[in-house]
Formats: C-alpha cells, structure tokens, sequence
C-alpha cells in the first residue's frame, strides 16, 4: 500500500474535479466516527497546523484569498 505523501502527491494531480469527488468521498468516511473522536482528531489538526505556524512552516492566508481562490476554481 502506498504511503501517505504518496497519495497525497497523485491526489494533487488529479483535475479540480477529481479532486473535489476524492475530498467527498473521503469526507464522507468521516461521518463514521464518533463525534468525541472526529472532534480528537479535529483538535489534533488544529495543533498540528498551529505549531507549524509557530515554527514558520506555513503562512496564514486570509478568508478573503481561500474565498477567490475557490471562487476561481468552481468557475
């Protein structure tokens, strides 16, 4: 079975519509879990993607910018 950053990297290359399925589709295997363990794991990611910004791995973008560019990628 294929590692996670390797799925992750042939999930990046598929089309925007593809993509929008997969997440779905993925998405929807959520609703599986408990609500105390989806909202773990919701509580995991938001720590995870703090400390990265903490650390200067990631930039903050702005509603504003994710807005147009989802805008920009359901026209």
């Amino acid at each position: 079975m294929a590692n996670l950053a390797e799925v992750i990297k042939g999930a990046m290359s598929l089309d925007v519509r593809d993509r929008a399925v997969l997440a779905e589709k993925l998405l929807a295997s959520l609703d599986e879990l408990s609500e105390a363990e989806t909202d773990r794991l919701w509580a995991e990611e938001s720590q995870r993607r703090l400390d990265q910004y903490r650390a200067g791995q990631a930039n903050a973008v702005s509603a504003d910018a994710v807005h147009a560019k989802v805008n920009k990628l359901l026209r």
